[in-house]
C-alpha cells in the first residue's frame, strides 16, 4: 500500500486545490484531488462504488500518491484515516458563510451542468451528486441544509480525530501548520493560491462573472 502522509478531511472550496500544490511541494509526490478524478476517469467507478457502500482497495486506488485532499476524498475521511493510521488528518476550513458563497456558485452549480456530448463529465458529475447526497447532505443546494452539513462535518472530524493527529488549517495559515505537522522546513517561496471562484467557473464552463 502506498503511504499517504496526509488525509484531507476538509470539503471542497476550503483551499483544497492550493493545498494539493502545497503538499506536492512539501512531500515531493502527487496529491490526490478531484482534478485527479478528471484526469483518471477510470477512478469514477471506484468512487461511485464507495458511495454505494463498497469500499475500494485504497492502496490500489491511491497508489503513488503521498497525500489526498478535497472531495471525494473528504467524504471518506473516516475510512481513509483508518486505512492510513500514520497519516495526519488535515481539516481545511473557512468561515461557513464564505464557504457557502464559494461552494454554491462553483461545485454545487457545476455538477448540474452536464454536457451531453461528454460521457466522462456525465459520469463524474453524477458520481459527485450521489456522493454529496449520501455522504454530506441530499439538500446541498439549500443554504441552510448545506451550511448545517458543513458545520456538522467539521465538528465530527474535530470530535473523532485525536488532537495529536489533527491539523486544522485555514487558507490564510500558509505553510507553517503543514510543515510543523509533517516535520518539514518551511519553503522560501510564497504559499500557492489557485482556483478562485472565478477561475473555477471558467474551467467548469459557467458564466465567470456571476
Amino acid at each position: 500500500m502506498s503511504q499517504l502522509r496526509a488525509v484531507g478531511a476538509g470539503v471542497g472550496r476550503t483551499g483544497t486545490h492550493s493545498l494539493k500544490l502545497a503538499l506536492e511541494r512539501l512531500l515531493g509526490g502527487p496529491c490526490y484531488h478531484m482534478v485527479e478524478v478528471t484526469a483518471h476517469p477510470d477512478d469514477i467507478d471506484a468512487w461511485q462504488a464507495a458511495t454505494d457502500g463498497a469500499m475500494p482497495d485504497w492502496g490500489e486506488l491511491l497508489a503513488g500518491y503521498c497525500a489526498a485532499v478535497d472531495w471525494p476524498v473528504a467524504a471518506f475521511w473516516p475510512e481513509l484515516s483508518s486505512a492510513y493510521p500514520d497519516a495526519v488528518v488535515l481539516l481545511s476550513v473557512r468561515p461557513t458563510a464564505d464557504w457557502w458563497r464559494s461552494a454554491s456558485r462553483t461545485i454545487f452549480e457545476s455538477i448540474h451542468l452536464v454536457p451531453a456530448d461528454d460521457p466522462v463529465a456525465v459520469a463524474r458529475r453524477s458520481m459527485s451528486r450521489a456522493m454529496l447526497a449520501a455522504r454530506f447532505t441530499p439538500h446541498y443546494r439549500d443554504e441552510r441544509a448545506a451550511c448545517d452539513a458543513y458545520e456538522r462535518h467539521n465538528e465530527r472530524v474535530r470530535s473523532e480525530v485525536p488532537a495529536e493527529r489533527l491539523v486544522e488549517w485555514s487558507p490564510g495559515d500558509g505553510w507553517a501548520p503543514l510543515c510543523a505537522a509533517l516535520a518539514l522546513p518551511v519553503p522560501a517561496e510564497p504559499y500557492p493560491h489557485v482556483n478562485t471562484s472565478e477561475e473555477f467557473r471558467v474551467w467548469a464552463g459557467l458564466d465567470p462573472v456571476r
